[in-house]
């Protein structure tokens, strides 16, 4: 059970602070809720019954969002080359609310929109993954939205450029004797009859 002023996040939607504990009566049933203050001034009422089964959480630590900075700086993992099976992977990954998850979603479409572009639904998804890790990254280190925000940014974007050069220098060593075949298929010279 959640106290009000605690801290929490609530699975794709992002975190917030429980502002208080109200009983309201909703279609004929009375039910006791929490009312979380989102960013942007936005109020969710979340049942209290039904709050962990939801997936409604304590935000993370600031050791947590430390290590959440070291997954963006990371290169990108496999993701489908199927958009759909992308998308719902990703989906997946949003709606579990975890953060290291979330986290892996920005850092891969982030990567993905400056290689090649994104979809319109991968946009959304996105612009939609980055506002749940900024705000919590933000309650979590007491810091300003649009500050943590740049540092996301500025830190996915040192990561893109440090990982674009080491995969074309690895791509360029593949080709240095002008033969990527060689590489597969060892050249001895003598060939069987």
């Amino acid at each position: 059970m959640f106290n009000i002023g605690d801290k929490v996040v609530y699975p794709m939607h992002g975190a917030g602070t429980i502002e208080s504990i109200e009983d309201k009566d909703i279609l004929g049933e009375k039910q006791s809720y929490y009312i979380i203050k989102m960013p942007g001034e936005v109020k969710v009422m979340v049942p209290t019954a039904k709050a962990e089964a939801i997936g409604v959480r304590d935000i993370i630590d600031k050791s947590t969002a430390s290590n959440i900075f070291k997954v963006l700086t990371t290169d990108s993992t496999e993701m489908s080359m199927n958009w759909n099976k992308r998308y719902r992977d990703n989906m997946d990954k949003m709606k579990s609310g975890n953060a290291y998850e979330i986290a892996d979603v920005v850092r891969n479409l982030s990567f993905k929109q400056k290689e090649k572009g994104l979809s319109t639904g991968e946009k959304k998804m996105l612009l939609n993954a980055k506002q749940i890790l900024v705000s919590e990254l933000a309650l979590a280190e007491n810091g300003n939205k649009d500050e943590v925000e740049s540092l996301v940014d500025d830190t996915i974007n040192k990561s893109f450029v440090e990982y674009t050069k080491m995969n074309l220098t690895e791509n360029a060593s593949d080709t240095v004797d002008g033969n990527v075949v060689k590489k597969f298929i060892p050249f001895t010279g003598t060939e069987e009859a």
